[in-house]
């Protein structure tokens, strides 16, 4: 089964200053999506990541605004990460539920993807 079929949750293209941190390292990437169960980053060689150790995503939104996630390296290719989700706080899923919701266009397909998220195993 291809990552495509397998995908349960949409995806959202965004261009956001984006970064991530792991120990104490940190560095800035370009989102290339997000979703509730994790992003697509580019512009970082995994080579530098402790592929390990959770990683810190933060995706600023606007002075007030931004999406945390503690994340893992699903996988990596020569120019793009691939970030699963391991948890994030609650200001963080209501500011992606509400982007959800605005590229659906449909609040109901963003509450069945905040279900999915909640009772996958």
């Amino acid at each position: 089964m291809s990552g495509h079929e397998r995908r349960r949750f949409t995806r959202i293209p965004f261009d956001l200053d984006t970064q991530l941190s792991q120990g104490g390292n940190q560095w800035r990437a370009e989102l290339r999506d997000i979703s509730l169960n994790g992003a697509l980053v580019a512009g970082l060689d995994a080579a530098q990541l402790d592929s390990a150790s959770p990683i810190q995503l933060a995706v600023t939104l606007s002075d007030q605004a931004v999406i945390t996630m503690q994340t893992t390296l699903a996988h990596h290719s020569d120019s793009e990460l691939g970030l699963a989700c391991q948890s994030m706080d609650l200001n963080s899923m209501q500011h992606l539920r509400r982007m959800l919701e605005l590229n659906l266009g449909d609040p109901s397909a963003a509450e069945r993807e905040l279900r999915e998220l909640l009772t996958a195993e």
